[in-house]
């Protein structure tokens, strides 16, 4: 059985977020992956940046692979996006990568900045 305290901590990553990171890799350089970090600024204090990156993962990094989808996490952004799911939005309003994080207190209106 796991850990439900280490379950509380996993970033996941969805199969529709996955879907969609092996379709955007799929056009690039072989070795591409997608790093997600969290950065100062934004309306809400903190932003996420979504980087195709042609690198490997340090030590610190958090890897999470699902099918032909990789995203690195690096260890300052894990600590603001413990508990987070990515996952890839596909409605009326448009098409977006979505991160449902349970740190933040508040976020704006278009979802890509946050507060904690």
């Amino acid at each position: 059985m796991a850990d439900t305290a280490a379950l509380k901590n996993d970033v996941i990553l969805t199969d529709s977020a996955a879907a969609r990171i092996a379709q955007i890799l799929s056009g690039e350089a072989e070795g591409t992956v997608l790093r997600i970090a969290v950065s100062g600024g934004g309306c809400s204090g903190f932003q996420y940046e979504y980087n195709l990156v042609k690198e490997s993962p340090t030590d610190d990094d958090l890897v999470l692979a699902k099918g032909d989808a990789t995203v690195l996490i690096d260890s300052m952004s894990l600590e603001f996006m413990q508990g987070s799911e990515i996952d890839f939005v596909d409605d009326l309003i448009g098409q977006a990568f979505e991160i449902r994080n349970p740190n933040a207190v508040a976020s704006c209106g278009c979802g890509t900045s946050f507060s904690i």
